[in-house]
Protein backbone atom coordinates (compact mmCIF):
# COMPACT_ATOMS: atom_id res chain seq x y z
CA UNK A 1 0.00 0.00 0.00
CA UNK A 2 0.98 3.63 -0.48
CA UNK A 3 2.62 4.41 2.89
CA UNK A 4 2.88 3.31 6.51
CA UNK A 5 -0.15 5.38 7.56
CA UNK A 6 -2.45 3.91 4.92
CA UNK A 7 -5.09 1.93 6.81
CA UNK A 8 -7.89 -0.32 5.62
CA UNK A 9 -11.13 -0.44 7.61
CA UNK A 10 -13.84 -2.99 6.93
CA UNK A 11 -17.39 -2.42 8.18
CA UNK A 12 -20.33 -4.78 7.92
CA UNK A 13 -23.47 -2.66 7.72
CA UNK A 14 -27.19 -3.06 7.26
CA UNK A 15 -28.11 -3.00 3.58
CA UNK A 16 -30.52 -0.07 3.53
CA UNK A 17 -30.69 3.51 2.23
CA UNK A 18 -28.69 6.20 4.04
CA UNK A 19 -26.05 3.96 5.63
CA UNK A 20 -23.24 5.03 3.29
CA UNK A 21 -24.15 8.67 3.91
CA UNK A 22 -23.93 8.14 7.69
CA UNK A 23 -20.52 6.50 7.41
CA UNK A 24 -19.14 9.14 5.03
CA UNK A 25 -20.57 11.91 7.21
CA UNK A 26 -18.71 10.53 10.22
CA UNK A 27 -15.42 10.87 8.31
CA UNK A 28 -16.39 14.38 7.18
CA UNK A 29 -17.09 15.45 10.77
CA UNK A 30 -13.63 14.16 11.80
CA UNK A 31 -12.11 16.12 8.88
CA UNK A 32 -10.77 12.87 7.48
CA UNK A 33 -10.10 12.28 3.80
CA UNK A 34 -11.27 8.91 2.50
CA UNK A 35 -8.69 7.72 -0.05
CA UNK A 36 -11.03 5.06 -1.42
CA UNK A 37 -14.33 3.50 -0.46
CA UNK A 38 -16.04 0.45 -1.90
CA UNK A 39 -19.42 -0.98 -0.99
CA UNK A 40 -20.85 -4.31 -1.98
CA UNK A 41 -23.07 -7.19 -1.01
CA UNK A 42 -22.03 -9.91 1.42
CA UNK A 43 -23.21 -13.50 1.58
CA UNK A 44 -26.18 -12.25 3.62
CA UNK A 45 -28.63 -10.21 1.53
CA UNK A 46 -29.48 -7.84 4.39
CA UNK A 47 -25.80 -6.89 4.98
CA UNK A 48 -23.19 -5.01 2.94
CA UNK A 49 -19.42 -4.61 3.36
CA UNK A 50 -17.84 -1.15 3.22
CA UNK A 51 -14.09 -1.12 2.69
CA UNK A 52 -12.50 2.25 3.46
CA UNK A 53 -8.88 3.21 2.81
CA UNK A 54 -7.62 6.19 4.81
CA UNK A 55 -4.35 7.80 5.76
CA UNK A 56 -4.28 8.07 9.56
CA UNK A 57 -2.18 7.54 12.64
CA UNK A 58 -3.07 4.82 15.19
CA UNK A 59 -4.80 7.15 17.67
CA UNK A 60 -7.03 8.87 15.12
CA UNK A 61 -7.98 5.61 13.44
CA UNK A 62 -8.85 4.05 16.79
CA UNK A 63 -11.29 6.91 17.47
CA UNK A 64 -12.88 6.61 14.04
CA UNK A 65 -13.38 2.85 14.48
CA UNK A 66 -14.98 3.40 17.89
CA UNK A 67 -17.31 6.03 16.45
CA UNK A 68 -18.18 3.84 13.46
CA UNK A 69 -19.02 1.00 15.82
CA UNK A 70 -21.51 3.29 17.61
CA UNK A 71 -23.52 3.94 14.43
CA UNK A 72 -26.84 2.07 14.61
CA UNK A 73 -26.55 0.54 11.13
CA UNK A 74 -22.98 -0.74 11.62
CA UNK A 75 -23.04 -4.41 12.60
CA UNK A 76 -19.27 -4.85 12.93
CA UNK A 77 -16.11 -2.88 12.15
CA UNK A 78 -12.37 -3.56 12.27
CA UNK A 79 -9.07 -2.38 10.89
CA UNK A 80 -7.63 -5.03 8.60
CA UNK A 81 -4.01 -5.82 9.47
CA UNK A 82 -1.79 -4.72 6.56
CA UNK A 83 0.36 -7.84 6.78
CA UNK A 84 -2.61 -10.21 6.84
CA UNK A 85 -5.00 -9.09 4.10
CA UNK A 86 -5.74 -9.73 0.46
CA UNK A 87 -6.55 -6.56 -1.49
CA UNK A 88 -7.72 -6.09 -5.04
CA UNK A 89 -8.76 -3.18 -7.20
CA UNK A 90 -10.33 -2.95 -10.65
CA UNK A 91 -9.48 -0.35 -13.26
CA UNK A 92 -10.93 0.36 -16.68
CA UNK A 93 -8.43 2.25 -18.82
CA UNK A 94 -9.15 3.80 -22.21
CA UNK A 95 -5.82 3.99 -24.03
CA UNK A 96 -5.03 6.08 -27.08
CA UNK A 97 -3.80 4.05 -30.07
CA UNK A 98 -2.08 6.68 -32.23
CA UNK A 99 -1.40 4.23 -35.07
CA UNK A 100 -1.67 0.53 -35.88
CA UNK A 101 2.04 -0.03 -35.19
CA UNK A 102 1.55 0.81 -31.44
CA UNK A 103 -1.37 -1.61 -31.00
CA UNK A 104 0.84 -4.77 -30.63
CA UNK A 105 2.99 -3.00 -27.98
CA UNK A 106 -0.09 -2.07 -25.96
CA UNK A 107 -1.54 -5.59 -26.30
CA UNK A 108 1.78 -7.06 -25.15
CA UNK A 109 1.75 -4.89 -22.01
CA UNK A 110 -1.86 -5.86 -21.31
CA UNK A 111 -0.89 -9.55 -21.51
CA UNK A 112 2.12 -9.12 -19.21
CA UNK A 113 -0.13 -7.50 -16.60
CA UNK A 114 -2.82 -10.17 -17.12
CA UNK A 115 -5.36 -7.57 -18.16
CA UNK A 116 -8.16 -8.00 -20.67
CA UNK A 117 -9.06 -5.88 -23.66
CA UNK A 118 -12.81 -5.30 -23.33
CA UNK A 119 -13.38 -2.82 -26.17
CA UNK A 120 -11.60 -1.98 -29.41
CA UNK A 121 -12.04 0.99 -31.72
CA UNK A 122 -9.77 2.27 -34.48
CA UNK A 123 -8.23 4.91 -32.21
CA UNK A 124 -8.47 3.36 -28.72
CA UNK A 125 -8.59 0.25 -26.56
CA UNK A 126 -10.37 -0.21 -23.24
CA UNK A 127 -8.47 -2.48 -20.85
CA UNK A 128 -9.77 -4.11 -17.68
CA UNK A 129 -7.06 -4.80 -15.10
CA UNK A 130 -7.37 -6.16 -11.59
CA UNK A 131 -4.83 -6.60 -8.84
CA UNK A 132 -3.11 -4.65 -6.13
CA UNK A 133 -3.01 -0.87 -6.34
CA UNK A 134 0.75 -1.07 -7.01
CA UNK A 135 0.18 -3.37 -10.01
CA UNK A 136 -2.43 -1.01 -11.46
CA UNK A 137 -0.15 2.00 -10.87
CA UNK A 138 2.70 0.23 -12.71
CA UNK A 139 0.42 -0.56 -15.67
CA UNK A 140 -0.82 3.04 -15.81
CA UNK A 141 2.75 4.37 -15.81
CA UNK A 142 3.51 2.25 -18.88
CA UNK A 143 0.33 3.37 -20.64
CA UNK A 144 1.10 7.07 -20.13
CA UNK A 145 3.53 6.88 -23.06
CA UNK A 146 0.61 6.00 -25.37
CA UNK A 147 -1.84 8.35 -23.70
CA UNK A 148 -4.60 7.57 -21.25
CA UNK A 149 -7.88 8.99 -22.54
CA UNK A 150 -10.04 7.99 -19.56
CA UNK A 151 -9.59 6.07 -16.34
CA UNK A 152 -12.01 4.61 -13.79
CA UNK A 153 -10.72 2.89 -10.65
CA UNK A 154 -12.87 1.16 -8.06
CA UNK A 155 -10.66 1.63 -5.03
CA UNK A 156 -9.56 -1.40 -3.07
CA UNK A 157 -11.68 -4.09 -1.59
CA UNK A 158 -10.12 -6.38 1.00
CA UNK A 159 -10.56 -9.40 3.24
CA UNK A 160 -8.46 -10.72 6.12
CA UNK A 161 -6.57 -13.94 5.47
CA UNK A 162 -7.56 -17.03 7.42
CA UNK A 163 -10.79 -18.21 9.01
CA UNK A 164 -11.66 -15.08 11.03
CA UNK A 165 -13.61 -12.16 9.61
CA UNK A 166 -15.00 -8.89 10.92
CA UNK A 167 -16.79 -9.73 14.16
CA UNK A 168 -20.48 -9.00 14.08
CA UNK A 169 -22.10 -7.39 17.11
CA UNK A 170 -24.58 -9.69 18.81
Amino acid sequence: MENANTRVVSAIVENKPGVLHSVANLFRRRNFNIESITVGATDQKDLSRITITVNADEKTLDQVIKQLDKLVDVVGVAELEPTNIVTRELALVKINVPSLKERPDIISCVQVFRGRIVDVSPESLIVEITGTSDKIDAFLNLMKTFGIIELARTGITALSRGARGVQLDE
